[in-house]
């Protein structure tokens, strides 16, 4: 009996701490989207923004780990992974800067414009990997994870459930929450930026750039996007392909059933993250294990759910009125 509970107690830690590493990226991404549509520009790219950003970490990661050194520079662990994380972050920045440019001094279609960049990214990391690496999958070897956080791993239940065999960016998830929601509702540029999505002309006319909150918005949330991409891929693998396997989708998902607010996006990101460990470790969770499912299903199941979901609450959710509008200084 005891070795019955310690069972079903491990695979309940792992199926915890699986769906942690799902979530987290979500979180990361669709407050990215947030920051994007709260200053009305629609930002579909968040998949093609994630890849380019994973690319560019990973593949700092992997030269690092095989050469050594770069620029003199030499880096390992922690280090090391924080290091990535910033490249991921202005990797995706900087393609979100096309994005920006296209939806705000062109005034073009934005959905256009993310497809673009959505079909540009895979592509492009691809190619830059068979020239640097010579083959497509960019590998590393994983040396973050912790294997306990120092007193925080002793405490019973949540020591094993959160701080044991743990990863640095789980904790990072949860700050970007926390400082996302004081930013866009507590201070003045949130203020500012809310209301060039909301009613860009009233903004402007007390002096607000429209121009400037909207690059502002579309480059946070470029960053956060490169940043999910490489959160994304470190737990969960050792080998980037060129694919963040439709998780920027997903986090599009998790931000229209968040109701483009932090906290409804919290519990949205662990719902799917909880579909997406199910899908990814169901042979581990052994009552699932032993349904006679196809494997396949579990493997849909985390987008028939989206459609699911959507289907349902997504009449009843508001996005920022301006958003996708292109801004029009004459307009009212």
């Amino acid at each position: 009996m005891i070795d019955w509970f310690l069972q079903q107690s491990n695979i309940f830690f792992f199926v915890i701490q699986s769906t942690m590493f799902f979530t987290i990226p979500l979180i990361i991404v669709a407050l990215g989207g947030l920051f994007s549509e709260k200053s009305g520009v629609v930002n579909i790219a968040l998949e093609g923004i994630m890849i380019v950003g994973a690319f560019a970490g990973i593949l700092f990661i992997h030269m690092m780990q095989t050469r050594g050194a770069i620029l003199g520079m030499t880096l390992t662990g922690m280090p090391l992974l924080i290091v990535a994380l910033l490249i991921g972050m202005l990797a995706g920045m900087l393609i979100s800067l096309l994005h920006a440019f296209a939806s705000i001094n062109l005034k073009a279609n934005q959905v256009i414009s993310g497809v673009a960049i959505n079909l540009f990214a895979p592509a492009f990391a691809v190619y830059t990997a068979r020239i640097v690496v010579n083959s497509q999958n960019v590998r590393f070897t994983n040396v973050f994870r912790i294997d306990s956080v120092p007193f925080l791993g002793r405490i019973p239940v949540l020591g094993p459930m959160f701080f044991q065999n743990a990863y640095i960016t789980t904790l990072l998830g949860f700050v970007i929450l926390a400082v996302s929601s004081f930013v866009l509702f507590k201070t003045k540029f949130g203020l500012r930026l809310r209301a060039c999505g909301e009613h860009p002309q009233a903004a402007d006319s007390v002096g607000v750039s429209v121009a400037i909150m909207r690059y502002s918005g579309v480059l946070i949330s470029g960053a956060l996007a490169g940043l999910g991409g490489v959160v994304f891929i470190i737990p969960i693998t050792t080998v980037f392909d060129g694919t963040v396997v439709g998780y920027g989708f997903l986090a599009l998902a998790v931000l229209i059933f968040g109701a483009w607010k932090p906290s409804r996006i919290l519990f949205a990101a662990i719902f799917f993250g909880l579909m997406k460990t199910i899908a990814h470790s169901h042979s581990a969770i052994g009552f699932l294990n032993a349904l006679p499912i196809p494997s396949h299903f579990y493997s849909m199941l985390p987008f028939v759910t989206t459609l699911v979901v959507l289907a349902f609450t997504s009449k009843n959710t508001q996005a920022p009125k301006a958003a996708g509008q292109p801004y029009d200084k004459g307009g009212r």
